[in-house]
């Protein structure tokens, strides 16, 4: 496949029909310390009304301790996955880390969660692409495993520590969370209906409308509606590429923002409320692991169900804009 030459090309993304990659097993990890917000909130100084706390719509969040590092809860969802999915560690030939709240120079954290697993013979490296970094972590596996005839499997998860990009006193501390999400991709039989379509594009004309060059998060007011936009744009483009309509979802599973970006997303798709699916009220935005640790939590709670056409879109920081369509 050549690469494309323009944004809107770009946006049409990755045909994986066929391919026989799919999601064998998915996993998550939550850190022990949960932190529920009820009624009046005092943070930072300052003191959130019970109306304000229950406009923002995050009624737990969890929160990690100085031991549960990324590593740590990147392998805890891993283990988790490669259970479900039935493997071993050994059986893996990568191993990709999404990660953006806890970035370092050398050495990158995948090869430690590899070491944790006991995943010997696994290439592994990290990706950033803030929080559609879920969506670039499945992506470039996806990739790597039709290119490499001998590799079959991959586990790709995203863990952070979003609770330390929240600046002191503001609403981030109310809303955002910790978490780990992760998922075995492999590949199976061409006929094995899996991942279906996948996109990630980037409009570095908008990178400044979110950043954290001093370590907290600073959005600027326009990132409502252009994560709106952007959403709608992954969503209609996956759609029309692989001649699919809103009505034949069973679920759009978004990285989720905020409340208000989840009522211009379900509006303009005219989605049915009982299709949007998130864990946002009972964990908070915990980054690039809310696609993942979404589709395990509900997966395990038998709401998505195997077969089930699942639709996830994601925006981040550079700008990023992108998105996965599959069966579970």
């Amino acid at each position: 496949m050549s690469a494309p030459s323009t944004v809107a090309e770009a946006t049409k993304g990755m045909n994986w029909t066929g391919s026989g990659l799919h999601f064998s097993g998915l996993g998550h990890y939550y850190p022990r310390e949960l932190v529920r917000n009820e009624g009046e909130v005092s943070i930072g100084g300052r003191t959130y009304s019970p109306q304000a706390v229950e406009e923002l719509g995050v009624k737990s969040l969890h929160r990690a301790d100085e031991e549960e590092s990324v590593a740590y809860m990147a392998e805890q969802a891993a283990r988790n996955a490669l259970a479900r999915a039935g493997r071993e560690p050994g059986e893996l030939d990568l191993v990709i880390l999404a990660n953006w709240t806890d970035r370092q120079w050398i050495p990158e954290i995948g090869p430690e969660v590899t070491a944790r697993l006991g995943a010997d013979r696994a290439l592994s490296f990290d990706v950033c692409g803030a929080c559609t970094g879920f969506v670039h972590g499945v992506q470039v596996a996806a990739a790597m495993l039709a290119a490499q005839p001998t590799w079959k499997r991959a586990v790709v998860v995203a863990a952070d520590r979003f609770t330390r990009r929240a600046r002191p006193g503001t609403r981030g501390q109310l809303i955002f969370g910790d978490a780990a999400g992760a998922v075995v991709l492999e590949r199976g039989e061409a006929d094995r209906e899996g991942l279906l379509r996948s996109t990630l594009a980037c409009d570095a004309s908008q990178a400044d409308t979110v950043a954290a060059r001093d370590g907290w998060l600073r959005p600027r007011p326009e990132l409502i509606e252009l994560a709106i936009g952007s959403s709608l744009k992954v969503a209609g483009s996956l759609l029309d590429s692989g001649g699919i309509g809103v009505p034949d979802l069973d679920w759009l599973i978004p990285h989720p923002g905020n409340n208000a970006i989840h009522a211009g997303v379900k509006s303009g798709l005219t989605l049915p409320p009982e299709k949007f699916l998130t864990n946002f009220a009972e964990r908070g935005n915990t980054g690039c692991a809310s696609i993942p640790i979404a589709l395990s939590e509900f997966s395990e709670a038998n709401l998505v169900k195997p077969g089930d056409l699942v639709l996830s879109t994601a925006v981040g920081s550079g700008w990023y804009y992108g998105g996965l369509l599959f069966r579970v």
